[in-house]
């Protein structure tokens, strides 16, 4: 179905590239099976419970390395090891790259964060601090239609851009705006492509943890 009003390429702050629709529909359904099959035991999908002790309402599951608040680890809570990262999924990273910025640029991410938000889940304004290279994040979405909030690098507090990630879309940020504060306030249920079978949101974040084997 074509946009009643089409939506345009963005840099939403130096470095912040929006991309809608970047994902072919069946680039969008082979990456949703793949979540399916990484969201299952073991080292499968679960919530993040925070160090004040509170828990997280998007459940994640990691490729790569395992992130725990507020570091990264080989495995995940129960001592099993962290789901590889596949190097499909490296490729695509490499190609997000060059279409936002026109070159890849030697990226070689080696970290994935899966995120599923249901109707209900929210993500507050946070930085993506825990690695130790600062290459740009690789945002994929696929499902429901949310909020994102993109800000600033000083703090949680405005300015920010709020920009409607619809499923395919892609957000590409780094250089000055790498460690700019950013969330999902709200998502927009129903609004997934009927042909994904999806309900809720899938985002996948690619990065590179600058980190060795080990660490």
């Amino acid at each position: 179905m074509t946009a009643l009003i089409p939506r345009s390429r963005a840099e939403v702050a130096p470095g912040a590239v929006h991309v809608p629709g970047w994902l072919a529909p069946d680039e969008q359904r082979r990456l949703v099976e793949a979540c399916r099959e990484w969201a299952r035991p073991p080292a499968g999908m679960r919530q993040n419970r925070l160090p004040g002790g509170g828990v997280m309402s998007v459940r994640t599951v990691c490729l790569g390395w395992h992130w725990r608040a507020y570091r990264y680890h080989r495995t995940a809570e129960d001592g099993v090891p962290v789901k590889p990262f596949p190097e499909w999924l490296a490729d695509l990273g490499r190609r997000a790259v060059a279409e936002a910025y026109g070159d890849a640029g030697g990226y070689r991410p080696d970290i994935a964060l899966v995120n599923f938000y249901d109707d209900a889940a929210r993500m507050g304004l946070h930085q993506d601090k825990d690695e130790r290279s600062l290459a740009p994040v690789v945002s994929l979405s696929m499902g429901d239609t949310c909020v994102f909030r993109f800000g600033n690098t000083s703090g949680r507090s405005r300015p920010w851009t709020d920009v409607e990630l619809e499923s395919g879309d892609l957000f590409v940020f780094g250089g000055p705006s790498r460690l700019a504060f950013h969330g999902v306030p709200r998502t927009h249920a129903g609004t997934s492509p009927a042909e994904l079978g999806l309900r809720g949101r899938l985002n996948i974040t690619l990065r590179e943890s600058g980190l060795s084997g080990d660490d």
